[in-house]
């Protein structure tokens, strides 16, 4: 199961470039570079949950356990995925990446890494609560 939500993670990574690409394209020529931001944080949480959600329908999680280990490797996988394509491939510097997590400037990312860790766990433990 493990296996195959770490290829499951790919299409997170597809959701979350389509979200910044829209962001990018639509509503981000309109409203403030922030306001942008925190639209695509929400929006990027929003579509991981019913990704999750579509996940654990063809996929049911086994375990709280489980839940939460897939939840860290994805967590682990963002974060490399974030820095190491937007620092070495993109070209961004360290502080351009690190400003993202600036919740005092407005910055809300971390709530999307919290989405990604916490995710499996309470799809997980609402499909217990309605079964």
């Amino acid at each position: 199961m493990l296996l195959r939500y770490l290829l499951a993670w790919l299409g997170l990574a597809i959701l979350a470039i389509a979200n910044g690409t829209i962001r990018q394209y639509t509503y981000g020529k309109v409203v403030s570079e922030l306001a942008a931001h925190q639209i695509s944080t929400l929006t990027a949480i929003l579509l991981s949950g019913i990704f999750v959600w579509f996940l654990h329908r063809h996929w049911p999680l086994q375990s709280t356990g489980q839940a939460w280990k897939i939840g860290i490797m994805w967590l682990v996988l963002t974060i490399a995925f974030e820095f190491g394509f937007g620092h070495w491939v993109v070209g961004h510097p360290w502080s351009r990446l690190l400003a993202d997590y600036n919740i005092l400037a407005g910055r809300v990312w971390g709530l999307f890494l919290a989405g990604v860790l916490v995710l499996p766990y309470a799809i997980y433990t609402l499909s217990q609560r309605t079964t």
